[in-house]
């Protein structure tokens, strides 16, 4: 920890850095004084700080900003760099690994960044799919079975979207009433989530937030794992794994659109 917290004063006292995002305890901070960052932690909780990131430029535009990186936000920010959202120059990642445990509870495939890791030490990631392959072994009629009374426990609280830190569009589509009815819970089935799901297909790097922000405990990250290995598999992308390769479906758009009124 020292040796982080020593890296992090020496950008701030340097000017190379307007702050540094990371943890105070167990919530985000940033820090931009080199006095606090005896609080500097790095917690077991998660937040999608690469998300927070593009708040923070929002503000301050002109601004480099630190942070911390595990794996999944490492991944996080290079697609959030490849989609226009954030300037590679501008944001400087300094890298911790996650420990066994924590790989092992979120199943990561890669716990740890590609940038230098001054936390931690690397271990080896959990390549399974169990989850995917219990839902594949159904029969069809089966298969809807279960989704539809997943889809059926969702409040529509929109928690899986506002932590997803790939979740990024000027104009959500799932708030549009000519798409996703207002006041209906659940939300029509299955339309909201496989609306979702397909905006996840090139962007997700399966870090998991959305499956533990969900209070209707639905298998949310199942569903993206499966929609994202139909897109490597098809098109040979792999979220999260190049700087400079472009997900396939942003060709579509740029995450801002306007609805017809011809269709309204």
């Amino acid at each position: 920890m020292e040796e982080l917290r020593k890296r992090v004063k020496e950008l701030l006292e340097k000017g190379e850095i307007d702050g540094f995002l990371g943890y105070r305890g167990s919530f985000p901070y940033l820090f931009t004084d080199p006095a606090d960052l005896k609080d500097l932690e790095v917690p077991s909780e998660r937040y999608p700080l690469p998300k927070i990131l593009i708040s923070l430029f929002r503000r301050r535009p002109e601004g480099r900003f630190g942070v911390l990186v595990r794996g999944c936000e490492e991944r996080g920010i290079m697609e959030l760099v490849k989609n226009a959202k954030l300037e590679r120059d501008k944001v400087m990642m300094i890298g911790v690994a996650c420990s066994k445990e924590q790989a092992s509870s979120c199943r990561c495939p890669k716990p740890y960044p590609d940038v230098p890791v001054l936390y931690g030490e690397k271990v080896e990631g959990v390549q399974a799919r169990d989850d995917i392959e219990r839902i594949e072994a159904m029969e069809e009629g089966e298969r809807l079975s279960f989704w539809l009374y997943e889809f059926s426990k969702c409040i529509k609280c929109y928690g899986c979207r506002n932590i997803c830190p790939q979740c990024f569009c000027d104009t959500c589509t799932l708030e549009e009433g000519d798409l996703v009815k207002r006041g209906v819970l659940p939300p029509e089935v299955p339309a909201f989530h496989l609306v979702r799901a397909f905006h996840m297909a090139g962007r997700c790097i399966d870090c998991g937030l959305c499956e533990e922000a969900c209070p209707a405990n639905i298998p949310l990250r199942t569903l993206y794992r499966k929609v994202r290995e139909g897109v490597e598999e098809l098109l040979g992308y792999e979220p999260g794994a190049s700087w400079e390769e472009k997900e396939p479906l942003g060709y579509l758009g740029d995450g801002r659109y306007e609805i017809p009124e011809r269709l309204i």
